[in-house]
């Protein structure tokens, strides 16, 4: 239960272990019922642009596993969630099982949402007839598959005990004819006579050919499964801007999930994906309480939509290499132009490579490893080691940066303390307007985690610092004495 308490509690408790063990004996840390009797994650009340869980200002950040943590039968999720646990990972993304991949899609190496041929299980029955086009019975989308529940409600309560939020997302696009090929949808692989549509149609109101009704019947489903933990939100459909998924279907979805939970004691997040890169949203869901994007290189979509006062996201990354580089500096920026959720889309995570070491190939879309994980930790405990909710991002205390040509942001409490961050080549010196007073601050390595001292400076003007050697990048924290 320990991942389950407060940041500062848990802590204290690891560096304390007999004041774990009298806590255990005195009842006060709990156990699953009183984890799952706790509120859901929630939108911060005084910063709704993080989340309060657990009685605990969050910001979400992760590198994980290619959403096919339950679909997927030889995935052993339980390892997987004990990998992001003991890693300090945050957050795990999964898909519902309405949409799976053929072995080679996107060029992926062992990709988790690729089942092999009879190892895909998915919210509906097989029926008792062969012909499913990936190994088989046919799928019958009036009956519901009871072990895919049980797995479900395992895995994610698994963790809820081990700390993690997951962000459950209901529907994906149809990419291409392929993709299509392997949906319970569609008309081939169902007794139902029901998907015998293009791929373009299927997430529509009006030309979903009978599909809407099993769409609506499965939401309402896998909401009720879900309303009793505290660690989940809904995600309505990935990348809804490519396979002709409609605006109007999403909000209708978005409906159905709010409709669902009414009168229920646990209101959960909906999730909503925007854009690629960034993008203004025009026509939010009053619902929606998480606006995610993809690939957020430089971070607009941060201050494109600050003003919606909701959490802004970027919750998958990837087309940038294998290296770490890439996709550390996007969480940096991302995190200090005043994001609240940051998952990297992690390849090393795989069927029988369950702990994250799986060697994927140089062509693999994306990157991920224990590495990288371990910088991310950096991050984590970075930003949270600040009263984030306090902050808003500011970079205009940064008067100059040398050498000319690099980039600096800051997240700012006013008079009180600055996260900084740092992106440039060459010996680095910043020049800051710091409010009067006594500050002290430190350098941090992202991706060591060393730290370096900065001497004590007196505020009230502009203010010179020269950062340590360092690769790539480097963050500065500063708080007034």
């Amino acid at each position: 239960m320990l991942r389950a308490l407060p940041m500062n509690i848990r802590s204290l408790l690891q560096v304390y272990p007999r004041l774990a063990l009298t806590l255990t004996l005195l009842g006060l840390l709990g156990g699953s019922s009183a984890s799952a009797a706790a509120a859901p994650l929630s939108l911060h009340p005084e910063n709704p642009h993080y989340f309060l869980w657990r009685g605990e200002p969050t910001l979400l950040i992760t590198s994980a596993e290619h959403y096919g943590a339950v679909l997927n039968l030889d995935f052993d999720y339980r390892k997987y969630l004990d990998t992001l646990a003991a890693e300090g990972m945050m957050l795990t993304r999964t898909f519902s099982g309405a949409y799976v991949e053929p072995e080679g899609a996107f060029n992926i190496a062992r990709n988790t949402l690729a089942p092999l041929p009879g190892r895909f299980i998915c919210p509906w029955a097989r029926s008792d007839q062969p012909g499913y086009a990936n190994g088989g019975n046919k799928f019958d989308l009036s009956r519901w598959d009871e072990a895919y529940f049980t797995r479900l409600r395992d895995f994610v309560g698994y963790a809820q005990q081990q700390g993690i939020v997951v962000e459950f997302t209901f529907f994906c696009p149809m990419y291409e004819d392929k993709q299509w090929r392997l949906s319970p949808m569609n008309a081939i692989n169902n007794i139902n006579g029901i998907g015998a549509i293009g791929r373009n149609d299927v997430h529509t109101l009006d030309r979903n050919g009978a599909l809407l009704g099993v769409q609506e019947t499965l939401t309402r489903k896998l909401v009720t499964e879900l309303q009793g933990f505290d660690n989940v939100m809904f995600e309505i459909c990935n990348e809804p801007y490519f396979g002709g998924v409609t605006l109007e279907w999403q909000h209708h979805i978005a409906d159905l999930m709010v409709a669902t939970q009414r009168g229920q004691p646990r209101q959960h997040l909906i999730t909503q994906n925007i854009a690629n890169q960034s993008a203004v949203i025009e026509k939010p869901h009053p619902a929606v309480s998480v606006f995610n994007f993809h690939y957020a290189t430089p971070p607009d979509a941060v201050a494109l939509n600050y003003h919606l006062n909701k959490v802004i996201g970027d919750n998958e990354t990837g087309f940038r290499g294998t290296n770490n580089a890439p996709y550390r500096t996007e969480a940096w920026d991302f995190v200090l132009a005043g994001g609240g959720l940051y998952n990297n889309l992690d390849y090393s995570f795989v069927a029988g490579h369950e702990d994250g070491t799986f060697q994927y190939p140089a062509a693999q879309p994306g990157g991920g490893n224990p590495q990288f994980r371990g910088e991310m930790r950096i991050l984590r405990d970075f930003i949270h080691g600040f009263d984030f909710i306090r902050m808003r991002p500011d970079s205009s205390v940064i008067r100059k940066i040398l050498p000319a040509g690099g980039t600096a942001r800051a997240l700012v409490e006013p008079g009180r303390a600055m996260a900084i961050y740092v992106r440039n080549t060459g010996d680095t010196t910043l020049e800051l307007e710091l409010p009067a007073g006594s500050w002290q601050g430190r350098w941090i390595d992202t991706q060591t985690g060393k730290v370096t001292a900065v001497p004590p400076i007196d505020g009230g003007g502009v203010r010179t610092l020269v950062a340590p050697a360092y690769e790539t990048d480097i963050a500065l924290r500063l708080q007034r004495q």
